[in-house]
């Protein structure tokens, strides 16, 4: 196959869009694996997000490490650990085989979607910087609402091993492509202007990223932004299967709430290159999900299930706005040229947090609470806490 007739940059955001197809696996098969497996709510919330367990721990570490071993050469192992990881399930024997090897592919995941902000920033003239970035912000809705559709078609006739297995194709073609389409990092660095030499210690790189309060700031209003996102799309399967919607049906519904965050996310990187404020494109984010989340999970709409689900689609479109906002901001609210990284992982780092604790605690109130009804108050307390952390971002793009 011929990748080189595509741009280096459409490369690695297809490539973050075939990674993100491993976390959008999980949602369909969830109902089929509580059947398999005997797992409860809760535990079935823990297994949507043990993939970020490697991000929560480590996300700010591999950034330090990404200019050190390379970007390409980091998304190229992370797209190979993807594959072989999902390739092994094949033969998984038990739950436990299972689970380590979800723990494993988010490590492959973390190498694979870290580095690539700062590698489209090498690539891309600086005019086209916040549209690219836009566009890197719908990498994981884009691959999710791809899984959702197609991963039910594939599990109905084949079961679940199908689904691993293509995705496992999938990331080997990913890290190919990567391979022949992108320049490797000894020819970008020539290529590039030149850096001071023995650039700053991995210590004082860190150091001078967490002491800064841009990274923070955007960093957990990243985690406040991804722990509601993905507990109500990821759930949404699962809450369509006891309404009685078949596989099929809710993972299209689904995958088309998924898809509507691609529209946000590519809505923020035209919206900042016009030169819109990017703190009002996040107080437009967290207030419209919010008041998506009450309508659409609020007792009071139980009798209007077409104004619920168009609810969740706009709560999922409106929400796209603060991922695509805040992937631009990092490069600006990154201490220096050396730090953009770093601040991108320490973004990841607090993003996979909310990620790994937004579904437990949401299928947790809903166990106590017996139903969603109460779903809307947790998106709403998390929607508070991005906007008083974006009161404190300025208005640079």
């Amino acid at each position: 196959m011929n990748f080189q007739r595509f741009s280096a940059a459409t490369v690695v955001i297809v490539s973050g869009v075939v990674a993100a197809m491993h976390i959008g696996k999980i949602p369909p098969a969830i109902p089929l694996l509580r059947d398999a497996l005997g797992v409860s709510l809760v535990e079935a919330g823990f297994l949507l997000s043990l993939v970020q367990v490697a991000g929560m721990l480590s996300g700010v570490f591999v950034g330090l490490m990404a200019d050190g071993i390379g970007m390409r050469r980091s998304v190229i192992a992370g797209q190979s650990i993807l594959g072989m990881a999902s390739l092994a399930a094949l033969w998984a024997q038990d739950p436990a085989d299972l689970l380590l090897l979800r723990a494993l592919e988010g490590c492959g995941f973390l190498l694979a979607v870290l580095p690539v902000p700062g590698l489209i920033r090498q690539l891309v003239p600086p005019e086209k910087l916040a549209l690219h970035l836009g566009l890197w912000g719908a990498y994981m809705p884009a691959g999710a609402s791809l899984a959702l559709l197609f991963g039910p078609l594939l599990m109905a006739g084949f079961g679940w091993s199908a689904l691993w297995a293509a995705l496992a194709v999938l990331s080997c073609l990913a890290a190919g492509a990567v391979f022949f389409s992108v320049p490797s990092d000894r020819q970008r660095r020539a290529a590039a202007a030149p850096v001071v030499a023995g650039s700053e210690a991995w210590r004082e790189r860190l150091r001078t990223t967490l002491t800064a309060s841009g990274p923070w700031r955007i960093a957990l209003a990243f985690a406040m932004y991804s722990c509601q996102w993905l507990a109500v799309i990821g759930f949404l399967p699962s809450i369509y299967a006891q309404a009685g919607v078949n596989g099929q049906v809710a993972g299209a519904l689904t995958a088309l709430a998924c898809f509507a965050n691609v529209v946000g996310n590519v809505a923020a990187g035209r919206l900042l290159h016009d030169g819109f404020a990017a703190r009002a494109l996040l107080y437009v984010g967290f207030v419209g999900m919010a008041c998506a989340a009450f309508l659409a999970f609020n007792p009071l709409t139980a009798g209007l299930p077409v104004l619920r689900y168009l609810a969740v689609v706009f709560f999922s479109a409106v929400g796209g706005l603060i991922p695509g906002t805040l992937f631009s901001l990092a490069v600006h609210v990154a201490p220096n040229e050396r730090t953009v990284s770093t601040t991108v992982g320490w973004m990841q780092q607090c993003s996979s947090l909310g990620q790994f604790t937004g579904p437990p605690l949401v299928a947790w109130i809903a166990a106590l609470a017996g139903g969603w009804q109460w779903t809307w108050v947790f998106c709403a307390v998390a929607a508070l806490a991005g906007l008083l952390l974006a009161r404190g971002l300025d208005q640079r793009r």
